[in-house]
């Protein structure tokens, strides 16, 4: 699948988000679409514990095996219920989604603080259908909330206004 085939399956808003990656995974004969959409990551003190997110898009099918960064000590991959796993799918042509309250990344013993605005590199160790390991690295930027619930939130402020609890003033009539 090419990279204007794939782009054409996911909403346009994702891809012009900050973020938005690709990356051709070579295989011998063929090569594979890899996307990395909208990484980000918590802030935290040093020393800390925070999770990082981001939208995974394998156009032929991977697994995410790994992660590490030099912001923290250990990159482990958790599932929903904050246990760890040992890999996860990713299905041909599906975005899968790490995000709160759901699989995420998670990075113990931060090796410094990691302050709204902050960039942190995350390298992905994944293994595509065929058996290829490739190591991925992207830059994930540090923010409280993911870069879709900022958009979604600008939008909403636009479309409805901030409520006041004022009525509006009378005018006064000339008579009285």
């Amino acid at each position: 699948m090419t990279l204007a085939a794939l782009r054409h399956r996911l909403p346009a808003s994702r891809l012009a988000l900050v973020g938005a990656v690709a990356f051709a995974l070579l295989a011998s004969d063929a090569s594979a679409l890899f996307i990395v959409n909208q990484p980000w990551v918590r802030p935290a003190r040093k020393t800390q514990t925070t999770n990082a997110y981001m939208n995974l898009t394998s156009s032929d099918g991977a697994r995410l095996l790994a992660a590490r960064s030099e912001a923290a000590l250990h990159v482990s991959l958790r599932s929903a219920h904050s246990t760890a796993a040992t890999g996860l799918a990713l299905p041909a042509k599906s975005e899968i989604a790490l995000a709160p309250g759901h699989d995420h990344l998670r990075l113990t013993g931060l090796t410094r603080a990691l302050e709204i605005g902050d960039r942190i590199a995350i390298t992905l160790t994944v293994r595509d259908d065929d058996g290829t390991l490739q190591e991925i690295t992207v830059s994930a930027e540090v923010r409280f909330r993911s870069p879709v619930d900022d958009e979604r939130r600008a939008h909403h402020h636009r479309q409805h206004p901030r409520a006041t609890n004022e009525f509006p003033r009378a005018k006064s009539h000339p008579d009285g």
